[in-house]
């Protein structure tokens, strides 16, 4: 799983989100993409398609999920994401 994700990818697309989205209890709703972070703002956190992306610390970052179909669906929503105009 290691630099599977570009970094700048996950970055454009939590701000994608936070521009375009709709906010929702502390969270913002995009394109089946939920984008929320911590407290503190140093942990950002994307879900959506039965995955969770934890992306904190020295651009690191974390993958959540069941079945191999929903991380494939996940990635493919976030490089739609960032290919937006």
């Amino acid at each position: 799983m290691k630099n599977e994700i570009d970094n700048k990818l996950i970055l454009s697309v939590y701000e994608r989100i936070q521009q375009r989205g709709n906010n929702s209890h502390q969270a913002m709703h995009y394109q089946g993409i939920t984008a929320f972070s911590d407290i503190d703002g140093y942990t950002l956190y994307l879900q959506g398609s039965g995955v969770l992306l934890r992306f904190g610390f020295h651009n690191t970052y974390h993958l959540k999920y069941e079945y191999e179909k929903q991380k494939d669906d996940f990635l493919k929503k976030l490089t739609q994401i960032a290919s937006e105009d």
